[in-house]
């Protein structure tokens, strides 16, 4: 079995996972252009739980979040590049506007974001909270982000 998994199919690994026992860590996001502070945060996310689940966002929902010109990666690559750390053990996709119905669905144990969210703005958190769970945030790389990685681009490159 591969790390990116159909939302049923992932949802039969979860099922045996927590039926032995293993903690489930839950964290979602665009992962448009990889950069390390996306590394690091995934690493530390992975710290929380004994499985870590990245849901990516799909083109559609990305477009619905960052507008008409990203994503700059498609879906599948985006969720390929992602699997290929060794800190995610699956990956998912979503089309949905937020991840609440795969959280409710998964019942992960954790679930992570980075350093710009504030808890309370956190989507699943009543839901995790209610079955025992907890919700982590993870500080943000200083300066490491898609938005900055394109404005470099552009300011090295020029605009075409």
């Amino acid at each position: 079995m591969g790390k990116i998994l159909s939302r049923e199919a992932l949802g039969e690994a979860v099922d045996r996972l927590h039926r032995g026992g293993s903690k489930i860590a839950f964290t979602n996001g665009c992962f448009d252009i990889l950069h390390v502070g996306h590394v690091q945060y995934l690493e530390a996310a992975r710290r929380e739980a004994d499985v870590l689940i990245v849901a990516v966002n799909s083109d559609a929902s990305v477009r619905a979040i960052k507008g008409e010109k990203r994503p700059l990666v498609p879906e599948g690559e985006r969720a390929a590049v992602v699997a290929g750390l060794a800190a995610v053990d699956f990956v998912t996709l979503f089309s949905e506007q937020t991840p609440l119905d795969l959280i409710q669905s998964l019942r992960p144990d954790v679930i992570v974001k980075g350093g710009d969210w504030k808890e309370e703005d956190v989507v699943g958190r009543d839901a995790v909270r209610a079955w025992g769970g907890r919700v982590m945030i993870i500080p943000e790389t200083a300066g490491a982000s898609t938005t900055n990685l394109v404005a470099k681009i552009l300011e090295t490159y020029g605009r075409p």
